[in-house]
């Protein structure tokens, strides 16, 4: 009995790639038309429940009406505002405005046993 083993050739491989790859685009496609199908059906399916039920975009908190004041520093613009000074070293004329870490000069006085209350303007 003889064997007879059949040696696939680099351009037969390609072949089969080439093949492979447009399948694989095919269902991509059909992917996403099914995806889209769905998805409309889905909004189709919420836009009859809200009509039935009354429901707004605004009860949902989703319209103009239902828009609530930001609690963020950045929205409401207090981000970036400049503070009045509440210390000054009379020496260099540096101001401090009690926030955020104190500055070199302050702690330095501060640690040789003056008081903060020295520098207040």
């Amino acid at each position: 009995m003889e064997l007879v083993v059949e040696m696939t050739t680099y351009q037969d491989l390609i072949s089969q790639k080439a093949a492979l790859e447009k399948q694989a685009a095919a269902l991509t496609e059909q992917i996403e038309a099914a995806r889209r199908e769905e998805h409309a059906a889905v909004v189709a399916k919420i836009k009859a429940l809200m009509n039935e039920h009354g429901i707004t975009l605004a009860d949902l908190g989703r319209g103009k009406s239902a828009a609530k004041p930001s609690k963020s520093p950045k929205a409401n613009g207090t981000v970036g505002r400049k503070v009045a000074a509440k210390y000054r070293n009379t020496a260099t004329g540096d101001t401090w405005s009690g926030r955020g870490l104190q500055p070199n000069w302050l702690k330095a006085a501060l640690a040789s046993g003056r008081k903060i209350e020295d520098f207040a303007i």
